[in-house]
């Protein structure tokens, strides 16, 4: 096994000499993601890029340094551009569906391996086949998991591993989310204030106002959805809501409805709406709820991706959906991967952008974040001013390496040290904004596709006119 320090060592010595050299550096990268050491590989690829933004090798490492610290979103965005390239390396594009299937996004997955496996068979990845439920074609008979859906469908039956099997007695499982009443309400959110005011008036005064919302014909319930940069407090903001009203919470990840078996997604679905419907008041939120409600327009969803959207939408406002006292919320990174049927009127017909938090709001969440620990007169408005497009986590994590800092000090002196300005403002120069790459993103979509004015607030955010 060779000496990745010795390694890394003669690599930072060679830069040293030649620090554009673009091959070297995106050894050194490569070098760091083996050796785990996901942040200093990050800078690097970083610095390859600045040198020449066409790297696609650079790009490929920073993506999969996004992946390896939970940066999906980031880490998408750069490889759907990679993978949408005609000429793509084979094993580019196995990275690209990795990636992918991280994001849940298991037909694109499927395709872009396919592709992979069509230019260089050399390439084939038996664990990631494996993870996509799929086999290689060796024999004529053979076929792919996505050629399934040309075989006539049993809605009591599912597909494991290229076969299609009866399903037996006994194989449901407990369906069922858990219920949290939540000890926080608005008072523990930073800034955000615009945010609340919306959430006040869709779903707060109408719990409290109930025979007065009656009266114009309007029930007690509906949906918003949440988009913005990861860490910007979306998911907090929807806990915190439940706390304000005295509603039960349920927090409803991907892994709490997606289901290998066919038709067993939609169950789970149902069976969640059900719950919070049998326990109301109740705020019912769907985190990352693009890669559950994704646009039905992409010609690679699979047949199964498309019933669980229907179903989605028929829980929020078909026929036989009754969802007064239910508040729901969802939160997304990625809104221009959801699907416009979602937001229908009746259904999330209030769209909120939840961008960085402003100068107060940052002031807030410092203040907040060093509530309980030892603290020397930190003006909370200096350092505020310094963390311009930090995210709320961005922020917390500045407070924790702060902490970190004075945990060292303390462990010597075996007495508590205080934190203050000078060890925030020091903390922050070893952390950059973690929102720059999802405004990047998202600038383009609210400058090119953003017929129906939805991003207008982003705009409005990154000042920049129509």
């Amino acid at each position: 096994m060779p000496d990745n320090n010795a390694t890394i060592t003669a690599l930072r010595e060679a830069l040293e000499i030649s620090p554009d050299n673009v091959p070297l550096r995106c050894h050194l990268g490569e070098t760091l993601l083996a050796d785990n050491d996901i942040e200093s590989a990050e800078t690097e690829f970083r610095k390859v890029l600045s040198f020449d933004p066409r790297s696609d090798r650079a790009k490929l490492g920073l993506s999969r340094a996004y992946g390896a610290q939970g940066k999906n979103s980031a880490a998408l965005v750069i490889v759907e551009d990679l993978a949408a390239a005609p000429d793509a390396p084979a094993m580019v594009l196995v990275t690209c569906a990795e990636i992918f299937l991280k994001n849940n996004m298991r037909d694109d997955a499927l395709a872009t391996y396919r592709r992979a496996l069509d230019r260089d068979p050399g390439v084939a990845d038996s664990i990631l086949a494996a993870r996509l439920g799929i086999a290689p074609k060796t024999r004529p008979g053979d076929i792919w998991e996505d050629d399934l859906e040309k075989v006539e469908e049993d809605s009591d039956s599912f597909i494991v591993g290229g076969r299609r099997r009866q399903s037996a007695e006994g194989d449901d499982e407990d369906m069922f989310t858990e219920t949290e009443r939540p000890d926080i309400d608005f008072s523990a959110v930073g800034g955000m204030e615009d945010v609340k005011d919306e959430i006040r008036l869709k779903i707060i005064l109408p719990m409290s106002n109930k025979e007065l919302y009656a009266t114009y014909g309007k029930k007690a319930g509906g949906g918003i959805l949440l988009y913005g940069p990861p860490g910007c407090g979306k998911t907090h903001i929807a806990r915190a809501t439940a706390g304000e009203v005295k509603a039960g919470f349920m927090s409803i990840g991907l892994n709490d409805v997606l289901d290998m078996w066919i038709g067993r997604s939609e169950e789970k679905l149902h069976a969640v709406f059900e719950q919070a419907r049998n326990n109301t008041p109740c705020v019912l939120f769907f985190d990352e709820v693009d890669a559950l409600g994704a646009s039905r327009s992409d010609i690679r969803s699979g047949t199964g991706g498309r019933h669980l959207i229907n179903q989605f939408l028929a829980e929020l406002d078909g026929v036989d959906s009754n969802n007064e006292g239910v508040l729901i919320l969802a939160a997304t990174n990625a809104p221009w991967h959801v699907d416009s049927a979602f937001r229908r009127p009746g259904r999330f017909d209030r769209v909120i952008f939840v961008p960085p938090p402003d100068n107060l709001a940052r002031e807030e969440i410092l203040s907040l974040q060093l509530h309980g620990k030892p603290v020397d007169d930190v003006d909370c408005k200096k350092v505020a001013r310094k963390l311009a497009d930090f995210s709320g986590a961005d922020i917390a994590g500045i407070v924790d390496v702060a902490v970190e800092d004075k945990l060292r000090v303390a462990m010597q002196s075996g007495v508590p040290v205080p934190i203050t300005t000078g060890d925030l403002l020091k903390a922050s120069g070893k952390l950059k904004p973690t929102t720059k790459d999802w405004l990047a993103s998202a600038r383009n979509y609210a400058l090119y596709s953003n017929e129906s004015g939805l991003y207008d607030d982003v705009l409005t955010y990154l000042k920049i006119r129509k």
